[in-house]
């Protein structure tokens, strides 16, 4: 696993920047609006959005005096192709699992009955 797997892994083990992150689903928000209804401050929600920016998840934007917050396509590209190796692993060995076993069927027909 590399670093980047590591940081984008690690900024989404925590329960508080996944609830951020579902807040931003919908589109840009400033931190007053993230942090409201959460159960930690606006400091702790910038120190959480400070972890999801590092780890590339989501990206910042100045407006006027505040900065809007909003998913980052391509953290997410980067989460996405990680657990896709999972699967392509899963299928590369139920693919040879089943060759096998059909390899094994074949040749008990070829010996027949015991």
């Amino acid at each position: 696993m590399n670093l980047v797997h590591d940081a984008v892994l690690d900024a989404l083990g925590d329960h508080t920047r996944r609830a951020i992150l579902d807040r931003l689903r919908d589109g840009p928000l400033p931190v007053v609006e993230i942090s409201r209804g959460l159960t930690v401050g606006r400091p702790a929600v910038s120190q959480h959005l400070k972890v999801l920016k590092k780890a590339g998840l989501v990206t910042d934007q100045a407006v006027g005096t505040r900065r809007l917050y909003r998913i980052s396509p391509e953290g997410f590209q980067t989460l996405e192709d990680y657990v896709r190796s999972f699967w392509s692993s899963a299928l590369t060995r139920y693919a040879r699992a089943a060759e096998r076993a059909a390899s094994t069927e074949s040749t008990a027909d070829k010996i027949g009955p015991a």
